[in-house]
């Protein structure tokens, strides 16, 4: 069978993963304890009538066992793929219905005769058979011990091609999924919390309920639904019960969890249930989103998300009579903007996090719609670079007005609070995009799989950094010392301490005409240790080694210089060192999406010792363009000047390290 088709670049292409919502939330100053570190009641056997805000009655069944997890402790939560859509810039008319959210995509690599046979599949494993045939599903089947594949199978949204076929008159189709659907039910019934699979896949699984619901009405062409089919009601009422008592907080899951407790109350004309849903959502919006347009995930990918989400949550709102207030949509504003700044210059957003190769998508007329149309419509942002408290600063050499769109350079810097949800230990790195291609690289997104490559992916060494691959260093706040953004350059210094006795410094230097990037990295300690600064190369890039101080990554029409300036420190013979592909320990890769791995070059500039210093110099150039450079010093401060062609710059760079411009 053909392999679902993958829409990395039109939809929220956290593509079919599951995602892991975890420990400790941080948006500003607010911090929200997540699932998987704070103590939740005990999920408790619904009544018939979901009381929000009371205590549980007592448990009628004991949860079942958990499905073997090889992977995680925390919990996970689909990334959804749902047809990257904005919501209307309009207002909804109030119709007092809740709509059909769809089906995540997951659908579409289960073909309606294939949902016939109880044949399930995700992603690029083959097709499973689960069930007899006849919709008596094996809901422990997990072949592949894949998290995310498993959350899906109990998510019911597979079924979607065979809901919409019932929608349109299919009765054999409609049987066979209500089987399907009635058989989850009564193999897992209230409380599924001790099946992770089961319980993270409560919100998609409320969704598919609704949707086969109004299936029913429509292609049975009823008003009510028949009593045969009572106990769908029922399911949608356990189910609200127990997103009200295992809320998820102020996270996109607990924001998903709260739209579909709100579809319920809609459905089933249940005033309390969109009252709790809408006070859920009016207090996790001003956390999921600051009022600087950061959202709380650390994942440009899920800022995405998160963007459609909410304009999800307004519409469904407006649509079944609530009025969703001014705060939404004020940041979601401010959150446009914020992605308009994170979208390189290539047309797609900076991987950076938890986050897979993905084109924005904007409602008309918004910043966003500027960048994923490459500057045709939309408004153009207001800045050019922008340094935002949550830890990310965005930055480009402009959004068209010289140069053609695409030819623009574009960069990111993390810094901040330390890694949390769908952050990466990526404190002081640099993404940089120039020439119409990637120069700099983020790894990108390895998936949910406790393994040794989502280790690697997260870890410092992944990312464009000084490493200490010698000390035991653990995800720290970083601190951003100064920074100085003018016509023609910007100027950052980044300060931390990654493992006890340990100091790390970063100043940066962007440059606009010639176009590179300068960093100064200056690491301390109290023994001797490995220094290693990274520089991530894209995958289809070539780099050859000429010196213990010049490097040359060569691919398609362009080169990149990378150059290892003598200072204070000489480089020693082994100054430069290239590694692509290593499995042991995992070095030099790059996922495009959660399914796919490419070898791709990390140039290493090298150290031993208490003490590095490693002044790089990231130089673009055009395949015929050469690069040089001379140093000098002059009453103490050390000078550079670079020449790119025939395009000429001088950096200096003074004694505590900053780094400017001077011509």
């Amino acid at each position: 069978m053909a392999q679902p088709k993958r829409r990395l670049g039109t939809t929220v292409a956290l593509t079919l993963a599951c995602v892991l919502v975890c420990g400790v939330a941080f948006a500003g100053a607010v911090f929200v304890l997540m699932p998987g570190a704070r103590n939740r009641p005990t999920a408790a056997s619904a009544d018939g009538s979901p009381t929000p805000g009371s205590p549980p009655p007592s448990p009628t069944a004991s949860p079942r066992p958990s499905v073997p997890d090889t992977t995680s402790s925390e919990e996970p939560l689909p990334g959804v793929d749902t047809p990257a859509t904005p919501p209307p810039s309009t207002p909804v008319a109030n119709t007092g219905t809740y709509e059909c959210p769809g089906f995540s995509g997951i659908q579409s690599g289960v073909p309606l005769p294939m949902l016939l046979q109880d044949t399930f599949a995700w992603g690029d494993d083959p097709p499973y058979k689960v069930g007899n045939g006849s919709g008596d599903v094996n809901w422990r089947s997990n072949p592949y011990q894949k998290p995310s594949w498993y959350m899906w199978l109990h998510s019911l949204r597979w079924l979607g091609n065979g809901i919409e076929a019932g929608q349109r008159g299919d009765r054999k189709a409609l049987r066979h999924v209500l089987a399907i659907i009635h058989d989850w039910v009564q193999d897992n019934p209230y409380s599924w919390k001790g099946d992770v699979g089961a319980w993270e896949a409560t919100m998609h699984r409320t969704n598919v309920l609704l949707c086969a619901r109004q299936a029913v009405l429509t292609g049975m062409r009823v008003s009510s639904l028949p009593t045969q089919y009572a106990w769908l009601d029922k399911a949608l009422v356990d189910h609200a019960q127990f997103m009200i008592v295992n809320w998820s907080g102020s996270s996109n899951h607990g924001t998903d969890e709260s739209i579909a407790l709100f579809g319920v109350g809609c459905t089933l004309k249940r005033p309390e249930l969109k009252k709790l849903a809408v006070d859920r959502l009016t207090q996790a919006i001003t956390t999921a989103i600051d009022p600087q347009g950061s959202t709380n995930e650390q994942s440009v990918g899920y800022a995405m998300f998160n963007y459609l989400l909410w304009g999800r949550a307004t519409t469904t709102l407006q649509r079944c009579g609530a009025n969703p207030g001014q705060v939404i949509a004020q940041r979601r504003a401010a959150l446009s903007e914020w992605l308009a700044l994170a979208t390189k210059s290539t047309g797609e957003l900076q991987q950076v996090g938890d986050a897979v190769r993905q084109k924005p998508t904007g409602a008309a007329g918004t910043a966003l719609d500027y960048v994923a149309s490459l500057g045709k419509r939309g408004t153009k942002p207001s800045k050019r670079v922008a340094v935002y408290d949550a830890g990310y600063i965005f930055g480009r050499t402009g959004w068209g007005e010289t140069r053609p769109f695409g030819q623009e350079s574009t960069y990111s810097i993390r810094y901040g609070v330390a890694r949390t949800l769908h952050g990466h230990d990526d404190h002081m790195s640099i993404t940089y995009s120039s020439h119409g291609h990637d120069v700099l690289i983020d790894p990108g997104h390895s998936g949910y799989k406790l393994d040794k490559w989502q280790a690697w992916s997260k870890s410092q060494a992944a990312h464009n950094v000084m490493t200490i691959p010698s000390a035991e260093t653990v995800s720290v706040p970083t601190q951003l010392v100064r920074a100085s953004i003018t016509p023609t350059w910007e100027s950052y210094s980044l300060a931390d301490s990654p493992a006890p006795g340990v100091t790390r410094k970063r100043d940066v230097l962007v440059l606009k005409d010639p176009d590179l990037v300068i960093t100064l990295d200056r690491g301390q300690a109290t023994s001797t240790q490995r220094y290693e600064t990274l520089w991530h190369l894209a995958p289809d890039q070539k780099v050859t080694v000429q010196s213990p101080t010049i490097a040359v990554a060569t691919g398609g029409k362009s080169k990149t210089y990378l150059l290892q300036i003598p200072y204070q420190q000489q480089p020693p013979a082994d100054g430069i060192t290239v590694v692509q592909g290593r499995q042991d320990p995992v070095e030099g890769w790059y996922y495009p999406d959660i399914f796919h791995r490419e070898p791709a070059p990390v140039v290493k500039f090298n150290r031993n010792g208490n003490a590095a210093t490693v002044l790089s110099a990231i130089v673009p150039a055009g395949s015929t363009e050469t690069v040089t450079y001379k140093t000098r010093t002059v009453s103490g401060m050390f000078f550079v000047d670079l020449t790119v062609g025939t395009r000429k710059a001088t950096i200096r760079i003074q004694q505590d390290g900053r780094l400017t411009r001077i011509s």
